[in-house]
């Protein structure tokens, strides 16, 4: 009865040792968060970042571009591939509390010397100089999970699998924005080329009046040389632009994971029109929507998990070990079952003494890594805040800037079009009708820029919240 009461204890205190926790996780500090972004008094809780890029791109060539880049880029496929390798190794962690199985099948022959015991033994016993042994036999070993390692190991392969998840959706959130913006300044190069085109015609208008005017003598030679130098001021940025298109489309290409060619499009900048009410949800949601920041806070279970590794290597360590099988020193007896038979079990339990010291620095270094970690997370909460915050800023201003400049391009339109007619009626000079031209295509060129910044601003809230991956 004694023996049962004993046996219960030891197996009771085993239960209870395991069920305690020797390493106190650390939590996601809840005060990293504001309650809401700069300037901003909603309390919206939706957010762009819900929509998939589907949904918030709806130009059909900008889709197809997107999702080709989703489907071949080849950082993204080599980040599938190593979520693969982290998921397998996550599953190799499943079997770590499953006993190791060993089988060993072996056959040994010994010639000792004759003028040894043992030599002299066999002659005189078994009449014969060597001695055969077969053995087969299956040995089990097991470690009890009392410290909760194997536990926290799991844990942490969780972490880091679903780190290298993250870790795609942040690298295809990027990829998708600069698809995006790519895209947007390929148009707005297309409109600064027609700009410059238009422009071109009418310099060359221009001059063909001045050089009317030079050969009645109304103008000097230096009418007819500004008037060709503004032109080839124009017909400058024909090549540069033509340049630049060719260098975006291949750029656009690599991003989708093909050689370099020509990106077809049949839209234009002016036709795309930019968000209105773009909701930018609360700051808590970042968690949830940037791959980043949930990476980040991933990283705190992970060095929670390598603490409590690093606690419970300071602790004894259980281990089990069971061997049997059969054996023989004649191979006609080797299954002569159960003569044969043999078995062995055994328990060991290990205390840590001379590296104690070690291990005692290793958890140690373990705590200030789980220090370290909530500290990064801290730190990429207010990289994402203040991306989003700036993303608010620059909408709300490009969008008065955008204002401002349409309306000096169509003041300038219209002082273009009043100095050509007063120039062909000898009411004003070429150097006003040159300098209006010239002050129309710098105007027209940043008009195009503007537009592209106001869509590229779009695109980076919609990144800085975490859409794209979905």
């Amino acid at each position: 009865m004694k023996k049962y009461i004993t046996t219960y204890s030891v197996s009771l205190l085993l239960i209870l040792i395991t069920s305690c926790k020797i390493s106190k996780d650390v939590e996601t500090p809840k005060d990293a968060l504001p309650e809401t972004y700069r300037d901003v008094t909603s309390t919206d809780t939706t957010s762009i970042a819900d929509l998939d890029y589907k949904t918030f791109f709806t130009e059909p060539t900008l889709q197809t571009l997107i999702s080709n880049a989703v489907a071949k880029n080849n950082d993204l496929l080599v980040a599938q591939k190593n979520i693969e390798i982290a998921q397998l190794q996550y599953r190799q962690t499943k079997w770590n509390n499953v006993p190791n199985v060993n089988v060993n099948v072996g056959a040994t022959s010994t010639n000792p010397s004759q003028n040894s015991l043992n030599g002299i033994s066999l002659s005189q016993f078994l009449g014969q100089n060597h001695i055969d042994d077969f053995t087969a036999s299956a040995g089990l070993s097991w470690e009890a999970d009392i410290w909760g390692k194997i536990k926290n190991r799991k844990r942490s392969a969780l972490a880091q699998y679903l780190q290298t998840e993250e870790a795609k959706k942040a690298l295809q959130t990027t990829i998708v924005s600069t698809v995006a913006k790519g895209f947007y300044n390929l148009l707005m190069l297309d409109a600064q080329l027609e700009i410059a085109k238009k422009n071109v015609a009418l310099n060359e208008r221009t001059l063909t009046i001045i050089n009317l005017q030079y050969d009645a003598g109304q103008v000097t030679s230096l009418a007819k040389q500004q008037a060709e130098a503004q032109r080839l001021v124009a017909s400058q940025l024909v090549p540069e632009l033509e340049q630049n298109i060719a260098i975006q489309e291949n750029a656009l290409s690599v991003l989708a994971g093909s050689f370099p060619k020509a990106v077809e499009r049949k839209v234009v900048l002016n036709n795309i029109a930019s968000g209105n009410n773009l909701t930018a949800g609360v700051p808590s949601s970042l968690v949830s929507h940037r791959p980043d920041v949930k990476a980040a806070e991933l990283a705190i279970l992970d060095a929670n998990a390598k603490a409590g590794i690093a606690k419970g290597s300071l602790y004894p360590s259980l281990v089990i070990s069971a061997t049997g099988g059969v054996n023989a020193f004649e191979a006609s007896k080797w299954f002569n079952i159960p003569a044969s038979l043999f078995g062995i079990v055994g328990g060991s339990i290990a205390q840590p003494l001379l590296n104690g010291k070690r291990l005692r620095t290793e958890y140690e270094v373990a705590k200030v890594q789980r220090e370290k970690a909530v500290i990064n997370f801290r730190q990429q909460v207010l990289v994402a805040v203040q991306e989003v915050s700036n993303s608010l800023i620059k909408i709300e201003k490009l969008e008065t800037s955008y204002g401002i400049v349409a309306n000096r391009v169509s003041t300038l339109q219209t002082a273009v079009g009043n100095a050509d007619m007063l120039f062909q009626n000898g009411m004003a000079n070429y150097l006003e009708v040159i300098t209006a031209q010239g002050n129309l295509l710098q105007s027209e060129l940043e008009l195009v820029a503007q537009k592209k910044s106001r869509l590229e601003a779009d695109v980076e809230l919609y990144r800085s919240l975490g859409g794209g991956w979905r």
